[in-house]
């Protein structure tokens, strides 16, 4: 699916390029780099590129583009699985990949402020120099921006245990479409003075306001590590362990779902992918606690093994040292890139009540025979948070494109029945705007596009994305 929009005006082109000097790009001088990000086949280019380097810069092409009438969509590290950043009308793409410094460390507060660029593992690993830590964890966290994580309220392995973006999101400095700027809280761990604007701005993806600081909260980082992986013959049984786990009064740090042909479709892209797949192995899961006291972290340990072993089970492999750690760390989070490369896919991003997971998983296999696709299911099985990578495979052209929507739709009410809803952690973009009358009544969705007319009204700050046609 490729858009093309090459062309600005004279007019506009010499603006940007008078207020940001070399750092624009129109035309036929915009990549394919600026045109897509890790969603599916899509391609759109936008007219220029502009990438500011500071909160003015954003601030003066805003209210620009608001007086002219300019469509501009905020764009990240792309990394994105939804299509959110992408410029789907064309116009302006504001990079933010220069406002990329982390601006002050607050070890007294246990605080960072950082600019929307910094790429969130390089954020982690600064604060961590400080004995600090900085949770959340995609499985695109050595690439993919911080900004990026606000606007998705990006989650990963360890949400199960210290929760998604917002839980650790302080204070946003934001832009305006008309070019205001304001901040949105306080730098405080309690804010009960009027409306959460915060709270507000994480997960809008783009669509209400341009974030160009972000104030995060800190914890003391966890001394000591355990890693287990635990492979099960039936994949409906790891997923009822899942809840066991909880119900026991154990909160891991990680727990995750592999059903075996995610593991089957990664090991041949990591270099040292341990050898952990037999014939009988229908699912694993890995397991991983912190903490800082190991007598504690094991008998934890020793419980949970314990009650996976009520269930049938292969013998339980132990990570003994950290590069086995960071081996079977790897695999887990490169089995998105691996199903990728294997086939065309969409991926859906299903979360539902964790004690429901085993009807969930039952529902993707029973949709996947009903329709004749191959579904390869991973995820952040501790919250519930389980990722169906549907493969094209062998199915036609035309199931593809008339079928499949049918298939989603009943996953996804599948997915609300069971008390969850459409997307845990990669937003609703562009792929996902058909199914939101699923989980949302129209009362809803119109109160959502009220608030966006507040911030927005002329609806020129990344159109097209969350909310699907409104029906007449």
């Amino acid at each position: 699916m490729d858009h093309k929009q090459t062309t600005i005006s004279g007019e506009h082109l010499l603006y940007f390029q008078q207020l940001l000097k070399d750092r624009v790009s129109s035309g036929e001088a915009v990549t394919a780099h600026y045109a897509s990000d890790h969603t599916e086949d899509f391609v759109f280019y936008p007219a220029v590129v502009v990438k500011p380097e500071s909160t003015e810069e954003v601030s003066a092409i805003m209210r620009y583009c608001y007086e002219h009438n300019l469509i501009v969509t905020p764009s990240g590290a792309r990394t994105g699985l939804s299509g959110g950043a992408l410029a789907n009308h064309g116009g302006v793409l504001l990079s933010l990949e220069r406002m990329n410094r982390i601006l002050e460390i607050d070890e007294h507060n246990h605080q960072v402020t950082t600019e929307p660029g910094v790429i969130t593992e390089v954020l982690q690993q600064a604060v961590r120099e400080k004995g600090l830590f900085y949770p959340p964890d995609p499985a695109s966290k050595g690439s993919c921006f911080i900004g990026g994580n606000i606007a998705e309220n990006s989650g990963g392995p360890k949400a199960v245990k210290y929760g998604v973006t917002k839980d650790w999101v302080l204070n946003l400095e934001i832009v305006l479409p008309n070019g205001e700027v304001m901040w949105t809280g306080a730098n405080v761990i309690k804010n009960a003075t009027g409306y959460n604007l915060t709270q507000l701005i994480i997960g809008s993806e783009g669509t209400l306001a341009v974030v160009t600081k972000i104030v995060l909260r800190l914890i003391p980082h966890p001394t000591q590590t355990l890693l287990m992986l635990v492979p099960f013959r039936q994949g409906t049984q790891a997923c009822e362990a899942v809840s066991k786990i909880f119900m026991a009064g154990i909160i891991p740090s990680g727990l995750e779902y592999m059903d075996r042909d995610a593991i089957l479709f990664t090991i041949p892209h990591v270099d040292d992918a341990p050898d952990i797949l037999k014939e009988d192995h229908d699912a694993h899961l890995l397991i991983e606690l912190d903490g800082f006291n190991p007598d504690v972290m094991m008998q934890d340990c020793e419980k949970i093994m314990e009650l996976v072993e009520q269930f049938d089970i292969d013998e339980i492999l132990f990570a003994e040292s950290e590069a086995q750690k960071e081996s079977l760390w790897k695999l887990r989070r490169k089995v998105g890139e691996a199903v990728k490369s294997h086939s065309i896919y969409k991926e859906e991003d299903t979360v539902v009540p964790r004690f429901h997971l085993p009807q969930l998983l039952a529902a993707v296999k029973r949709i996947g025979k009903a329709y004749g696709f191959q579904a390869v299911c991973y995820g952040h099985a501790g919250d519930g948070n389980l990722h169906v990578n549907i493969l094209k495979g062998t199915l036609s052209d035309e199931a593809w494109q008339q079928e499949l929507p049918k298939a989603i739709r009943e996953l996804f009410t599948e997915v609300v029945a069971l008390g969850g809803t459409i997307s845990g952690e990669h937003g609703i973009g562009l792929v996902q705007r058909p199914f939101m009358d699923i989980a949302f009544s129209e009362i809803q969705l119109d109160l959502m596009r009220s608030i966006k007319q507040v911030f927005d009204p002329k609806g020129l700050l990344n159109p097209g994305k969350v909310f699907p046609d409104k029906t007449v």
